[in-house]
């Protein structure tokens, strides 16, 4: 008889850590904390707590699901870094699954994905027989072609988004953690390694000092 895959499953690509322990249909522990900063000290001690509460030793997992964004630049390289770790660590694989999927898990389709990206703009996917290319742009200037028929919209700016395209809104299916979990558990091992998806460049501004001098 096939073992039940035991996943644990971590994001911290918003400003939140967020973790669950997944075993086949049934969802052993979940956790979830607003945070705009901390998630490298509390993530692995919230993996800890997820685990006790589950009933379940780190020997037991037999894969990680890791939220890879897009979002937050420092916090989806916590979740990657630290999946990849313990990967290693525990000799299990690690698949990383992007917030677009996570958020779009049970829903129908036609349906419109939207995640904050800042300064006024939205990382968007929009699903229909399969997913389209995600992208970026200004929340008040929304790409032609994205509408049609029976549109659904989930996520960030939801109702904004859905007025502008005449859509409706729909709520995710199960909280952000447990679809990743859902959605690593459902895919082959021989995946790549997880790593961040980034849809713009970071906001970081270069270097205002002058290079060092080499001298002679």
């Amino acid at each position: 008889m096939a073992k039940v895959p035991l996943i644990l499953a971590f994001d911290t690509s918003a400003a939140h850590c967020a973790a669950a322990v997944v075993s086949g249909d049934t969802v052993l522990a979940e956790m979830y904390e607003p945070m705009t900063k901390g998630q490298a000290e509390r993530l692995v001690p919230m993996l800890q707590d997820c685990l006790l509460m589950a009933g379940a030793g780190w020997d037991q997992l037999t894969a990680l699901g890791v939220g890879i964004g897009p979002g937050n630049f420092t916090g989806t390289r916590i979740a990657v870094s630290t999946a990849r770790g313990i990967a290693l660590a525990r000799r299990i694989p690690a698949r990383g699954v992007s917030s677009f999927d996570a958020m779009a898990f049970g829903l129908q389709t036609p349906l419109l994905v939207s995640i904050d990206a800042r300064q006024d703009r939205v990382y968007l996917r929009r699903y229909a027989n399969e997913g389209d290319p995600p992208f970026i742009c200004a929340l008040d200037d929304l790409p032609d072609g994205i509408s049609g028929e029976g549109l659904a919209v989930c996520g960030d700016f939801s109702w904004e988004i859905a007025q502008k395209l005449g859509a409706t809104v729909v709520s995710r299916s199960v909280s952000l953690s447990v679809a990743i979990a859902r959605i690593a558990s459902a895919r082959p091992s021989d995946q790549k390694r997880p790593a961040p998806l980034y849809l713009r460049p970071a906001d970081a501004a270069p270097a205002r000092d002058l290079p060092p001098v080499i001298l002679p």
